[in-house]
């Protein structure tokens, strides 16, 4: 009786550390730099790496849009960083987020490096842009509710005139 307790104890105890894993998946450094790398690895661009330096900037942009979680470009630290942000009214994981930017590719043209009319598809094109190497994300959890998202990239891509792979 005793060591069925036990069992069943250590079970809870290995459900809610399970839980607490799965609350927090979709959201770390390697999810973000993984979601990236497998865009990256269609086109065949080196992968990112994650960089704490640039995920401090991303962490301090999105604190900012803490209390209004608007869809609004940081000045990406005078051109030094590339951009990606996304938000939801409600939860968005970080490689959801990803995933939306990723979507774009639908809507690009390697062969006249442009995007179809009407659509975007930029947030894609930084996403695979060959020379940006490092990456850093952050998410925050808005005052109503929603979710914002920002990655920064180093160096910058989607330059005029240049293609990105």
């Amino acid at each position: 009786m005793g060591l069925c307790k036990v069992s069943f104890s250590l079970f809870c105890m290995l459900g809610l550390v399970t839980v607490g894993h799965m609350a927090n998946a979709q959201d770390s450094h390697a999810d973000y730099v993984n979601a990236h790398n497998a865009a990256r690895a269609q086109v065949g661009v080196p992968n990112l790496a994650w960089d704490d330096t640039v995920a401090a900037y991303a962490q301090k942009y999105a604190n900012q849009r803490k209390g209004d979680c608007q869809l609004v470009h940081s000045n990406a630290n005078d051109g030094k960083y590339g951009e990606n942000i996304a938000m939801s009214t409600g939860d968005l994981s970080g490689t959801d987020s990803v995933k939306l930017w990723v979507d774009e590719k639908a809507y690009y043209d390697y062969d006249s490096d442009s995007c179809a009319d009407g659509q975007m598809c930029g947030h894609y094109t930084q996403v695979v842009w060959r020379d940006s190497v490092r990456v850093g994300c952050a998410k925050v959890r808005c005052d109503n509710g929603g979710t914002f998202v920002t990655c920064n990239y180093s160096p910058p891509g989607n330059y005029v005139g240049q293609k990105p792979y």
